[in-house]
């Protein structure tokens, strides 16, 4: 009887397991999210250092912004130059 009861109970924890992983997020959800992380200069976490940037990469990711924001600024402006309106 112990061994029925055994089972059964392995069964029920089984299914209840798997439903928890199949709420989660898809592959290319998280595939995503790090090539986000990557183009936002937050891949130079590290274990130790979480959730901050690493003191190591610190530089790096100062350039990194840098490079963005000017970037970011000089799309800005070619939108602001771009001729607007319609030639008849």
């Amino acid at each position: 009887m112990k061994k029925i009861a055994f089972a059964a109970l392995s069964v029920v924890a089984l299914a209840a397991s798997s439903n928890v992983f199949a709420q989660g997020k898809t592959r290319a959800q998280v595939y995503q999210e790090l090539i986000e992380a990557q183009q936002n200069g937050l891949d130079y976490v590290t274990d130790a250092s979480y959730p901050d940037v690493s003191p190591v990469f610190a530089h790096q990711v100062e350039q990194h912004k840098e490079a963005l924001a000017a970037e970011a600024a000089a799309h800005r402006m070619a939108s602001e130059s771009a001729p607007t309106g319609t030639m008849n």
